[in-house]
């Protein structure tokens, strides 16, 4: 379904807010109450901008002004406390968004509307797509049997933490949220879309930029881009494999980009003080999960003030992997720790919902 272009309000900033105001003949305030309402209120219409004149509310509805955000189109319950958001977007187009709960205890949340309306979990994760589909292509994904549709503007970007905020009844000060953005496609293929909405997140929703991390397949021009950055999260490479021939076929981004350029631009990247670079590894069943590829890796990160997010493969259909065994991911990070190099396995959310890493494929139907 298409729908006429509309006006948004959701996704610009506070200049071009201020702009749009004094289109009205509004005094330069008027954008900052716009922007303060939009973002750290998080109001859900124009209507309730009460700090606004009724004239000026009244324009921006005969003007055709939303503030189009994506809409909640069904939610998924895990059994671990995971919600799994499909949200629907102005066009009809469908993306995914992830709650990921902990409880006081370190323990994963029930999920329940009373835990997390409550504020009775300890932190929350909320992972947040930046493309309809995705163009990467890599083969252990089952986003990837999408393809990409289009990019997120930087509001359906931002707007997603927005409604997922809401929808939880989550209260400001958020420095217990984290945000990831490690959804539906690629974000340094849609930049600059991306980064406003990490400026807005910041600067508006007020989640601290220390508590963002982007992932990325190795966009080497983005990730030099990405240094240069005022405001910026945290960089987390999705490498997988410890050479080249490998790493090409599991991720053919490899070959405008190989593990000789994708690491060179992960040593220049500018660290802040105490911050390191995140590599992250997905083990499959025999095709990258050996002792012998885990000393390769240590040899590929030697130098770099990193850690490792190990990844057991989460299944999907239509892909042909399988999930290692147990005894092979710990003698994986064995490896690694025993070289010096910090190695945590990633402990799987909402792989019954279809909303563990790699599973985002706007699945409506479940397996029984």
């Amino acid at each position: 379904m298409n729908l006429q272009p509309q006006k948004i309000l959701f996704g610009l900033d506070l200049q071009e807010l201020t702009e749009l105001a004094e289109g009205f003949a509004q005094p330069a305030y008027r954008g900052r109450q716009l922007f303060q309402a939009l973002y750290r209120e998080r109001i859900a219409s124009a209507d309730e901008i009460t700090t606004l004149p009724r004239d000026f509310r009244a324009w921006l509805s005969t003007e055709g002004f939303t503030l189009g955000v994506p809409a909640i189109k069904t939610q998924f319950l895990s059994s671990d406390g995971t919600i799994r958001y499909l949200m629907e977007l102005q066009d009809g187009e469908t993306i995914e968004t992830v709650w990921m709960p902990e409880g006081d205890d370190g323990e994963e949340g029930d999920g329940s509307d009373s835990e997390s309306r409550s504020g009775s979990w300890r932190r929350a994760t909320i992972c947040v797509s930046s493309q309809v589909g995705c163009a990467v292509n890599c083969q252990f994904c089952l986003t990837a049997l999408l393809g990409v549709k289009r990019n997120l503007t930087a509001g359906e970007i931002a707007g997603q933490v927005v409604v997922v905020l809401r929808e939880r009844g989550v209260s400001p000060p958020l420095e217990r949220v984290n945000l990831v953005f490690m959804g539906m496609g690629e974000p340094l293929l849609n930049y600059d879309n991306f980064t406003k909405a990490v400026r807005l997140l910041a600067e508006g929703v007020g989640i601290p930029e220390s508590r963002m991390t982007v992932s990325t397949a190795g966009i080497v021009p983005r990730i030099h881009d990405l240094g240069q950055e005022t405001i910026r999260p945290k960089l987390a490479i999705s490498l997988t494999a410890p050479n080249d021939e490998l790493r090409t076929r599991l991720m053919p981004i490899n070959k405008k980009w190989n593990l000789e350029k994708l690491l060179g631009a992960a040593r220049e990247f500018p660290l802040r003080p105490r911050e390191k670079l995140t590599f992250e590894y997905v083990l499959l069943h025999r095709v990258n999960d050996s002792p012998q590829e885990a000393r390769e890796l240590v040899e590929l990160l030697r130098g770099l003030r990193a850690k490792v997010n190990l990844i057991a493969w989460n299944s999907g259909p239509g892909l042909e992997f399988e999930t290692p065994e147990d005894a092979s991911v710990e003698e994986f990070q064995k490896v690694l720790i025993a070289a010096g190099i910090p190695a945590f396995l990633r402990k799987p959310r909402g792989r019954d919902i279809y909303a563990a890493c790699g599973q985002l494929k706007r699945t409506v139907e479940l397996r029984a």
